[in-house]
């Protein structure tokens, strides 16, 4: 049982899985998220990606705190939003796993803020780290958008765990 209790005036939380399931429902682009730390480069796959405002132009995400990427980003201060295009799966797939090397046999440059920019992708944005919010499992990186570029193509999309396809009508 999820919601108020009125009898007795207590909020009861949904648990994980249902929480999971209903969120799931949320369609969202697909980025990665780069960043270089004393010279070791980090990523991770990501849907929680947000703007937050458009002066200053400003983003957020969020990242695992049980993640290299995470703890790199916190002391970088920096990090790059890759977003993947529509044929970018396999690419997305690889940064979401753990403990490999994310960075082997790809096409990527150093930005202009020294973080990793993949080759090939849909949009980038440069970001500098202005706040830390600690989110349950997460934290929240609000950052500041220092360099922005964008190409053709089409979005990779995230809906009820699974990648796919935007389709306009």
């Amino acid at each position: 049982m999820s919601g108020i209790n009125k009898n007795q005036g207590v909020t009861t939380l949904i648990d994980e899985t249902q929480f999971k399931h209903v969120i799931g429902h949320f369609t969202t682009g697909v980025s990665v998220i780069t960043v270089r730390n004393n010279g070791i480069d980090f990523g991770i796959t990501a849907s929680a990606v947000s703007s937050v405002s458009v002066e200053p132009p400003m983003l957020l995400v969020c990242v695992n705190k049980n993640t290299g990427t995470c703890h790199a980003i916190a002391n970088a201060k920096t990090f790059t939003v890759n977003i993947m295009k529509e044929t970018q799966t396999e690419l997305a797939l690889r940064f979401a796993r753990a403990n490999t090397d994310k960075f082997s046999e790809i096409d990527f440059t150093c930005g202009h803020l020294g973080n990793p920019v993949l080759e090939d992708t849909l949009a980038t944005l440069e970001c500098r780290v202005v706040e830390e919010v600690n989110g349950g499992t997460h934290t929240v990186f609000l950052a500041e958008v220092q360099t922005a570029e964008a190409a053709d193509g089409e979005p990779l999309v995230y809906y009820r765990g699974k990648f796919g396809q935007f389709n306009e009508f």
